[in-house]
């Protein structure tokens, strides 16, 4: 049967999952009676919530004879680890971008790689149902992006098509017909090329790795030659071609719709998945015995950005979730940084803690989302950034990143001030739609640890942020972090409503009456630059003097409640995020106030 594998690329929340849910269902991938989650391929809750793909996941479906495997790419930088390996088993991409947002710089990361690769995309305007939407001018835009990105001649002569996913149709003009999703289906066979075929015996490369209950480790991929066939022998090479482990096949899985079906046999060019390895990992060769070289493996970009998880050592530890120990800890990061190429995982001096780097905050917030869902209860530090020193020159390098921020032009004064306050430099203004200015920065990513909260207070929710890793850069200086202190409780209990009412003229308040406290948890922030003990368990002093009745109910301003991301951001080197399965609580590293004293004393010396 003949073959297509094709990638879609979006940005976050361009419609990308939408389409392969109409794609699948305009293909008879589902029965018509078959109840079908929304965005079926944003499989776990954390997707779902977040209306972001994170896992790229495949897909199959077939169409006039012939199969074409779908992959869906995550569309944020931060899982950009996934994408790049993910593109090496296409041969086309689908481009889909929003007639009204235009192509977003997330689709320029994502397109960059593609296009880096020779794949020839297809462009599909989506959202052309909107009122406001512009395809000329995105088309446009579009066109000057893929020349901005080196692309060939071959790859600027693109089809587009334009249409709206969530109506289910696609046409090569914007007014119709709106009859399906035909006129795509057509294209990817006529303008995507079979996949390659490569002589010699058996060898693909392994481009996602995943934990099955029941399969072990399972590693997917394309063929690039040969034939394989279940419970056939077979050996891992890694990218230097030093052999890893040799092993027999459990199982060949192919794709069909959303399902994963055994097969019996598979020839090069199919996308497969293969258990029965223990050793193979992410980027590995699976060949027959008889190969000796190993396949050219694509090369992901360091992490930028590190974390220490530690276990949770606070008087609360244990109470709230079931997975507390180090070993658990230590087994379940080891487990995600085997499937995650842009995770690396190292042991500290200390045994209760773990250094994890990552692409970005969202992907180790994510991760720690994860963890908490799981039952696990652990402590992390701020994120810092990953230095580098140069090898010839000696100096001290850290990551940079581009900034693109779309704000109304009132706030960008407020914009430029703040970026600027964190050494970032302004490398392009340019005016935008509907009054609004297109900014463009170079900032270390130590700067933006933590800004995106503070962009949207000053704009007041109005500005757009994408970010996207450009380089490594001599070290900026010092750059000003948190500049007030905070309200530490001095004891532990349940926190009074009385309390807390007396407390309110100090700082803004992060707990609510009847919060379990501890003493050197963080439970607000100081309106001054020193930190602050206060006791949040004093209740009002009862006479037998009869009261007047205003005294009776306490009114207090609502608290300010810090999510895990912007908790992360929140706090300082000395402070620490504790994270269970209920609750997210700040506290100092050090709980006692002598200990705390002693560490500054030492940090000063």
């Amino acid at each position: 049967m003949p073959l297509r594998n094709i990638a879609i690329i979006a940005h976050v929340d361009h419609g990308k999952t939408t389409l392969i849910d109409v794609l699948l269902r305009q293909s008879g991938a589902f029965r018509d009676n078959q109840k079908v989650a929304e965005r079926a391929m944003d499989s776990n809750d954390l997707e779902r919530e977040r209306g972001i793909t994170i896992l790229a996941k495949c897909t199959s479906l077939q169409w006039k004879d012939t199969r074409i495997n779908i992959v869906d790419t995550p569309g944020h930088a931060d899982f950009g680890g996934e994408v790049e390996r993910i593109l090496n088993m296409v041969d086309g991409a689908i481009v889909l971008v929003d007639a009204a947002e235009g192509p977003m710089p997330q689709t320029k990361f994502v397109v960059s790689k593609a296009l880096k690769i020779g794949l020839k995309p297809i462009v599909a305007v989506n959202k052309i149902d909107k009122s406001d939407e512009r395809h000329g001018e995105v088309v446009n835009e579009v066109f000057d992006l893929f020349a901005a990105l080196d692309a060939s001649d071959e790859q600027l002569d693109f089809p587009i098509l334009y249409g709206s996913a969530k109506e289910g149709w696609m046409a090569n003009e914007p007014e119709g017909p709106k009859e399906g999703m035909g006129p795509l289906f057509d294209l990817v066979l006529s303008h995507v090329s079979p996949p390659p075929v490569e002589k010699g015996a058996f060898s693909m490369l392994a481009t996602t790795l995943e934990a099955d209950p029941f399969l072990g480790r399972i590693l997917t991929g394309r063929i690039t030659s040969g034939s394989i066939a279940a419970n056939a022998g077979v050996k891992a090479l890694n990218h230097d071609g030093e052999e890893v482990e040799r092993g027999r096949i459990t199982k060949l899985l192919s794709f069909d719709g959303l399902e994963r079906v055994g097969i019996d046999a598979a020839q090069a060019g199919d996308i497969v998945a293969i258990a029965g390895l223990s050793k193979a990992t992410v980027s590995d060769t699976l060949c027959d015995a008889s190969v000796e070289a190993a396949l050219p493996a694509q090369p992901v970009d360091p992490p930028t950005l590190a974390m220490t998880f530690r276990i949770n050592d606070g008087p609360l530890a244990g109470q709230e979730g079931s997975k507390v120990q180090s070993r658990v800890i230590r087994e379940r990061l080891m487990r995600e940084a085997e499937g995650n190429v842009a995770l690396t995982i190292t042991d500290t001096g200390d045994k209760d803690s773990f250094e994890v780097a990552g692409r970005g905050e969202l992907q180790l917030a994510i991760l720690i989302e994860t963890m908490r869902r799981e039952g696990f209860e652990l402590t992390v530090s701020r994120p810092q950034v990953v230095m580098r020193t140069d090898p010839d020159t000696g100096q001290r390098l850290e990551p940079m990143e581009e900034v693109f921020i779309d704000v109304n032009e009132e706030f960008t004064g407020a914009v430029v001030q703040k970026l600027t306050e964190r050494k970032a430099a302004l490398m392009e203004m340019k005016p935008s739609s509907g009054g609004q200015q297109n900014l463009t920065f170079l900032a270390p990513t130590r700067g933006l640890i933590g800004y995106l909260g503070e962009l949207l207070t000053d704009t007041r929710g109005t500005a757009v942020m994408n970010r996207t890793f450009h380089s490594y850069a001599p070290y900026k200086g010092a750059i000003q972090g948190r500049r007030t202190g905070v309200l530490i409780s001095n004891a532990q209990g349940n926190a009074v409503a009385f309390a807390l009412w007396n407390l309110e003229d100090r700082g803004p308040l992060m707990i609510t009456p009847g919060t379990r406290v501890y003493e050197g948890m963080i439970v607000g922030g100081h309106t001054r630059s020193n930190d602050l003990e206060v006791n949040v368990l004093k209740g009002k002093k009862l006479t037998n003097i009869r009261a007047a009745g205003r005294d009776d109910a306490v009114a207090l301003t609502p608290p300010t409640i810090l999510t895990l991301e912007k908790a992360l951001a929140f706090v300082q080197d000395d402070e620490l995020v504790e994270i269970t399965p209920e609750s997210i609580r700040m506290r100092k590293r050090y709980l006692n106030p002598h200990e705390r004293k002693s560490a500054e004393r030492r940090a000063a010396s």
